[in-house]
């Protein structure tokens, strides 16, 4: 189906998309998703102090999230592009419900243990690991291509407005009702999507073009490793995200330990993460006009790498907050200029594939972060594991620069706004 023009008033704009009612659907739906999410990762989060506190349990939440990602992602984007999308997302959407008002039923009852959690958390793994890439490979069937770039802008920004304001929400109801609350939210938000899939009626149907699932498997693989953009931009989500990630294995501990907040403080903290990135959202085409989007990545990491220094050296919460603001605009900023380059560098057949590697990147640098600066934390401490990662952060900022993407994302954004 071919998305309706967008209106005068919002061309040029970077919410041009949301002009479109399909697109503007699925954004909604997105938000109230991501929104559940992050209430969910709070209540996730601060569960697992109550029930294991050491910081390698803490830091396995997210490993126990992502972790699937790292096995699955390729497969799955294989699958995305041979059968009907919609279909599968509305499955994967009813399994994510079913999960999570499980864990909200075992949290209120109060039988719910560190294992049992983790245990639940893979399965929303599972679950997410078939959802994004799917849902990401459906994108540019909702937009015209030359609102690409805007409309994966404007996912972004949907995901850290959640950020912004979920935690906060989040660790209000937590200390109001406790945990079982945070999960029982992502259970509608997961509902709220169905419905959006339910409505959407699609003309588009993926075929298997008579390769067999090896051999579209090996042809996504064989395209990311050729194609010299694919390449970098899965070299740069590494080296990226492998330090960076950090941040989100021990914030939990920051906040609790270092800080010594409470479950609306770490939700508070959180906030201050997605309002950075948010903010970001609306700089980010000027720097990349002005520097280019190599030198974005690489001066954003380097920044931060500052903040996480800062967060390892202060207990001081108004600077920890603002630490924290500073490293939301920059993961903003690196992951959002590396995902519009590779969603505008994959063709249309093998998106879901394409994204399924970068996505796979994405969760073996989370998984291996997660477990490195646990069992490091677990033996050192808090402090020195974050100056130690912000340390490696500048290095891999460093390397970066010798792994261009070249200005892709640049280019289609001024090519769309004159």
């Amino acid at each position: 189906m071919t998305p309706p023009p967008s209106s005068n008033r919002l061309a040029g704009s970077a919410w041009q998309p949301l002009a479109n009612p399909l697109f503007r659907a699925f954004w909604i739906a997105s938000l109230a998703s991501n929104l559940g999410t992050w209430i969910h990762e709070i209540g996730a989060g601060w569960l697992m102090t109550s029930l294991d506190p050491s910081p390698s349990m803490v830091a396995a939440v997210r490993t126990a999230m992502a972790a699937p990602i790292v096995f699955l992602a390729i497969p799955v984007g294989v699958l995305g592009d041979r059968v009907d999308r919609r279909r599968l997302l509305i499955l994967t959407q009813l399994v994510l419900c079913a999960t999570t008002a499980t864990l909200s039923l075992l949290t209120f009852s109060g039988v719910i243990t560190a294992w049992m959690l983790l245990s639940l958390t893979v399965v929303m793994g599972i679950g997410m690991v078939v959802h994004v890439p799917v849902w990401q490979a459906a994108v540019p069937e909702l937009v015209p291509r030359n609102q690409l770039s805007r409309a994966v802008a404007l996912g972004s920004i949907s995901f850290n407005l959640a950020r912004a304001v979920g935690p906060a929400i989040g660790g209000i109801l937590i200390a109001a009702a406790g945990a079982w609350i945070a999960f029982a939210m992502n259970a509608l938000s997961f509902a709220g999507v169905v419905a959006v899939l339910v409505m959407w009626r699609r003309d588009r149907r993926e075929s298997t073009r008579g390769l067999s699932f090896r051999m579209a498997m090996y042809q996504g693989l064989r395209f990311v490793v050729i194609n010299k953009t694919m390449r970098h931009v899965i070299i740069g989500v590494v080296l990226f995200i492998l330090p960076a990630n950090a941040l989100w294995s021990l914030l939990p501990l920051v906040a609790k330990e270092r800080l010594g907040w409470d479950a609306g403080g770490f939700g508070f903290l959180v906030g201050c993460v997605g309002v950075g990135a948010v903010v970001a959202a609306w700089i980010l085409p000027r720097l990349h006009r002005l520097f280019g989007a190599d030198r974005t990545i690489a001066v954003a990491m380097a920044f931060f790498a500052l903040g996480l220094a800062v967060t390892g050296w202060s207990t001081t919460g108004w600077i920890v907050c603002l630490a924290t603001l500073l490293m939301g605009a920059t993961w903003m900023m690196t992951l959002t200029t590396l995902n519009a380059t590779a969603q505008m560098t994959l063709p249309g057949r093998m998106r879901a594939r394409g994204m399924g590697c970068f996505l796979t990147a994405m969760a073996f640098s989370m998984t291996s972060g997660s477990i490195l600066w646990g069992q490091l934390a677990e033996h050192t401490s808090i402090q020195t594991t974050q100056l130690i990662a912000a340390a490696v952060l500048v290095a891999t900022a460093t390397v970066s620069l010798s792994f261009k993407i070249g200005n892709r994302v640049h280019q289609e954004h001024v090519g769309t706004t004159r």
